[in-house]
């Protein structure tokens, strides 16, 4: 058993979560291949509109997924906790029924969003005329694989809550292969254009969910459910969408809020929009470390405050902090220098790469408060505060169109709007998150399934 789980209540702070975070890390940098192959080979292959066509899909598809990687986030935590207090049987029922309510979720998404593809980027997004029928198909078959992205996820959290932060890696580490191979196969060879991108990435995502199921099955003493007595119970049900529904909104809100900024962007020329969509996979990429050592965090601070070791998790929380923040100065001394060259990785056109060098290097200035975001709601995720993550999604939305509505008439500001929105959004809802740690309120709200 102790291959596939790991005690987080004991030893050395740092090391653990060091420990945890770097297949973490890995894995989720793997994941974004899959996006970073879309955008490299669409964009150098089928040209910058192709690439404004996927890109436009990005928040609304994110919307999407979200709403079941919220769930799957709440049933990691009731997971983590459960284990971190020593309580077999309640971690391997949350299993099973955490496992259904993601299955429903995940074609119920799934069916919904195919559905209303066309409406959504035409009426909602307001998707530009000249890429709206590719990205309505790009959409259409990225969104058919929700469930798949569902079941991910869900296996993901479930392992992350154990201890297990490698076994996913594996899993990802081939479905990145795969995924890229598939790119290059229904893009250039079979000519699938957007379609193909699509099709190899869900694909792709199948195989890392599938992957990782069975093998826990076969491999992980927490999926055996040989003994029995482990039921479907309408309680425990209840618990894992009451723990995951906070999450599950604020990502949907997040969601919301990025596509009033892709409508912002989609006000300026064709440049602003390509540079945009270039600079938001690279986002997603320089994300990865904060969103790795958050994630880290929440499964530290789960089994810890499950085993009442509250004190560890405020060392846990302050050594993580600087570790974000040594990240965060690399990152700006990266993007002070090779922007340019980072953004030409993705598109030929000069006017799109200069666009994308000024938004990169104003954006990396802002980066140890996005640090400070996924840090601090990593932990206060972990000790049961998910409330808070409402009242997050809440001032991501109100940052993001406020800021916007300011900026863009701001002549002098141009279309650094789009970036500078974000960047102040990240300063506002950072700051807020500290708050709420400082509060104190996370420390009486341990879950008990």
């Amino acid at each position: 058993m102790k291959h596939f789980t790991q005690n987080l209540t004991e030893g050395n702070e740092t090391r653990l979560i060091l420990k945890f975070t770097l297949p973490l890390l890995a894995g989720n940098l793997f994941q974004q291949l899959y996006n970073l192959a879309d955008s490299a080979i669409v964009g150098r292959v089928l040209g910058p509109s192709a690439l404004e066509a996927v890109g436009t899909t990005g928040s609304i598809t994110f919307l999407f997924y979200t709403l079941c990687i919220g769930l799957a986030t709440g049933a990691g935590i009731l997971v983590s906790q459960r284990f971190g207090a020593g309580e077999m049987k309640k971690v391997k029922e949350l299993i099973v029924n955490s496992a259904l309510i993601t299955l429903i979720f995940g074609i119920v998404l799934s069916l919904i969003s195919v559905a209303a593809a066309p409406f959504l980027l035409e009426h909602v997004l307001h998707a530009p005329k000249s890429v709206l029928s590719q990205a309505i198909s790009y959409m259409r078959i990225a969104c058919a694989g929700t469930v798949m992205v569902a079941a991910y996820n869900w296996i993901n959290a479930v392992m992350r809550s154990l201890g297990d932060s490698k076994t996913p890696l594996y899993f990802l580490i081939v479905a990145s292969i795969v995924n890229i191979v598939l790119d290059l196969l229904f893009v250039i060879v079979f000519k699938m254009g957007v379609q193909g991108a699509a099709l190899a990435t869900v694909l792709a995502q199948g195989i890392s969910a599938v992957g990782s199921i069975v093998f826990a099955k076969l491999k992980n003493p927490c999926f055996d459910f040989s003994e029995g007595g482990i039921k479907i119970k309408g309680r425990l049900m209840r618990l894992i969408v009451k723990t995951g529904t906070p999450i599950a909104l604020q990502n949907a809100m997040v969601s919301v809020s990025m596509v009033y900024l892709q409508r912002t962007a989609n006000r300026f020329d064709d440049n602003v929009v390509a540079a945009y969509t270039v600079t938001m996979r690279v986002e997603q990429l320089i994300q990865q470390p904060f969103s790795s050592l958050g994630i880290a965090l929440s499964a530290f601070t789960g089994q810890n405050m499950g085993a009442g070791k509250e004190d560890r998790v405020v060392s846990g929380y302050k050594k993580s902090l600087v570790i974000m923040t040594i990240f965060a100065l690399v990152m700006l001394g990266v993007f002070g220098l090779f922007s340019g060259s980072i953004v030409g990785i993705f598109v030929r056109d000069t006017g799109v790469i200069a666009i994308g060098k000024r938004a990169l290097a104003v954006s990396a200035c802002f980066y140890i408060f996005l640090g400070l975001i996924h840090t601090t709601r990593g932990l206060l995720n972990g000790a049961g505060d998910v409330n808070y993550a409402l009242y997050n999604g809440f001032l991501e939305v109100v940052g993001r169109i406020g800021f916007a509505i300011i900026l863009v008439n701001i002549p002098a500001v141009g279309y650094l709007a789009v970036w500078g929105t974000s960047c102040l959004t990240w300063l506002l809802t950072g700051v807020m998150s500290v708050v709420r740690y400082k509060g104190g309120k996370w420390r009486r709200l341990c879950q008990t399934a």
